[in-house]
């Protein structure tokens, strides 16, 4: 007859487990170039980005904003892009969310889009939120947390996170938990100063 698991062995697992989930990179080994499209394998450093040939093409997904009108992906194309998960029941996206307004109002019209994911959350409690805080870029309103699925092994259940593209589509980097305005805004300017250089 086998021995139960000790309460230690058992939280060492779940960490070990939960190291493995709460991981971004481009599917393949790597210290090879990735040749298919995204996979999650661990969080990108705050305020850094991938190298460019780590980088995996983005899924494509679509969706419904919070306002009733559809929203394709491709509508990101030729722009850098922050994709960000959110919820109004969320405490840290309340700190978050303000401060990814105002780095959007600043870079808004240098080819940068935002765009949220609204997730776990009812329709009007999540307009009521981004109305109370001034949001200005639009959310698509994804319940189920479709769009985090379609980036494979993206941890669903991690909120806030987000995920920046660059200008060609592709994951340049995934941010788990809080990210504050000053490193969003850093990211973001190492992927403008790539189409510089």
């Amino acid at each position: 007859m086998s021995r139960p698991f000790s309460r230690r062995t058992l939280l060492l697992a779940a960490s070990a487990a939960a190291g493995t989930l709460a991981g971004c990179s481009t599917g393949g080994n790597d210290t090879a170039a990735p040749t298919g499209e995204y996979q999650f394998t661990e969080p990108t450093p705050t305020a850094t980005v991938i190298a460019e040939d780590q980088r995996a093409p983005a899924p494509a997904f679509s969706g419904e904003l919070l306002d009733g009108t559809p929203f394709d992906s491709s509508s990101l194309a030729s722009d850098v892009a922050v994709i960000n998960f959110w919820g109004s029941w969320c405490v840290p996206c309340r700190v978050e969310t303000p401060e990814f307004q105002a780095v959007h109002a600043d870079v808004a019209d240098r080819g940068v889009q935002f765009l949220g994911i609204d997730v776990k959350d009812q329709r009007q409690l999540a307009i009521a939120f981004v109305e109370q805080l001034g949001v200005a870029y639009p959310s698509v309103f994804d319940p189920r947390g479709e769009v985090a699925m379609a980036f494979r092994g993206f941890p669903a259940n991690v909120v806030p996170s987000t995920i920046l593209l660059d200008r060609d589509g592709r994951v340049a980097a995934v941010y788990t938990g809080q990210v504050r305005g000053h490193d969003l805004r850093t990211a973001v300017e190492l992927l403008l100063a790539e189409d510089q250089t």
